[in-house]
């Protein structure tokens, strides 16, 4: 393990004592000087005490930490991180034939900063969201091999758009193994759909938002429902199992529409009750009539991904909540989500506050909803809760 070294400033280690997974540009007294960026390396306090490994990086944050433990990063390292964050979703019930998509490896989460690990069905999807990780892909393949075994068939890699300051890495998008004729169909809560995670956004499928299409499900019986950034159709097509007597999938990708649409017919062949619309969001809102949708669902992309662009954010979401409160029938729900990781629960949710105001309706909040337990939060690490959402009853 004679992995080169970084040392902290004086009283610079509380954090990691906490176990905090993240060392800042700031607490760093001295480095080797021949430090590569994706390099691993140790860390160690002022007084030459070891501390904890990582992965180095150049920004504001310069060490992603593996372990607080004096251990060598290798294939033991990475089988060991891959079976617990396996045997977490083992324990959670969430492997079975009603559900073979799932996320296996949320970051900080399960302990690998920077790495995040989609499973749908008999293919992983990898991305790196650091540079330490992208050079440690080929060890990750090799270990979920070993850790899914015979269930897996292909691992694709997903890093081009996550890594784009990083254009000389060569993080193209491509199969590091399988890939030959794939045309997964995965299942969640028993309803099908097609991931793209060649050509969709993130790794295919937004499988963090499981639990709450769960819940609209219940819902939807004898509603007109508006599915809104529908992106492709997850809440749409469990509305429809839920009874809903219409459904409306909008959003600004044509692509992403006609993935809806097949992803509707794979489980409603031929049902006329779905309609998708290739447009604007808040154009589509402020066209409809009021009254016509019993029940909103507004899940957008995120509004803000960095600090710098907290308060347009804030205004966003409150200017789409308030046009939907507008909206929404009398009695109606509306679920609204945040998946912004700079935006904290109370932000997301005065800005809710703001937009009922505005509308002057009373308004009433039935659920509070965050990200499902294969999306782990360290609890040492409570920026890993990015996902925030409202279940709210519109009188």
């Amino acid at each position: 393990m004679n992995y080169k070294k970084i040392k902290l400033k004086p009283k610079k280690e509380e954090s990691l004592k906490r176990f905090h997974p993240w060392i800042f540009s700031g607490a760093v007294q001295q480095k080797d000087a021949s430090l590569q960026e994706g390099e691993v390396v140790n860390v160690y306090t002022a007084a030459d005490e070891f501390i904890a490994v990582g992965h180095y990086q150049i920004g504001s944050i310069e060490v992603r930490v593996l372990s607080f433990e004096q251990e060598e990063i290798n294939s033991e390292f990475w089988e060991k991180r891959l079976s617990v964050a396996l045997n977490l979703r083992k324990a959670i019930g969430l492997l079975s034939p009603e559900n073979n998509s799932y996320r296996l490896v949320h970051g900080e989460g399960d302990g690998l900063p920077g790495l995040i690990i989609d499973v749908y069905a008999e293919t992983a999807v990898i991305q790196s969201h650091s540079v330490g990780m992208h050079e440690s892909r080929m060890a990750i393949c090799e270990a979920l091999k070993v850790v899914l075994g015979d269930g897996l068939k292909n691992i694709y890699y997903k890093s081009e758009t996550t890594l784009p300051f990083k254009a000389n890495l060569g993080a193209e998008n491509d199969y590091l193994y399988g890939g030959k004729e794939v045309n997964d169909v995965a299942i969640e809560n028993g309803l099908k759909f097609y991931p793209d995670w060649v050509k969709g956004q993130k790794t295919g499928f937004f499988v963090d938002q499981r639990d709450n299409r769960a819940l609209l499900e219940r819902y939807s019986k004898g509603s007109s429902v508006l599915n809104m950034f529908c992106y492709t159709g997850g809440f749409s097509f469990y509305a429809m199992r839920g009874g809903a007597e219409l459904v409306h999938s909008v959003d600004s990708s044509s692509k992403a529409i006609m993935l809806t649409n097949k992803n509707v017919e794979l489980n409603f062949p031929d049902d006329n009750r779905h309609e998708a619309f290739a447009e604007d969001a808040f154009k589509f809102l402020g066209s409809i009539k009021g009254d016509k949708y019993d029940l909103i669902v507004l899940d957008p992309p995120a509004f803000a991904k960095h600090r710098g662009a907290i308060k347009n954010a804030l205004q966003g979401y409150k200017r789409l909540n308030a046009v939907a409160f507008d909206k929404v029938a009398p009695g109606g729900i509306v679920f609204t989500f945040s998946c912004s990781q700079v935006i904290s629960k109370d932000a997301f949710r005065l800005a809710v506050f703001s937009a009922a105001a505005m509308s002057g309706r009373r308004v009433r909040i039935l659920h509070q909803l965050s990200q499902p337990a294969d999306h782990p939060i360290n609890i040492y690490h409570p920026e890993g809760e990015y996902l925030k959402g409202l279940v709210l009853y519109v009188e």
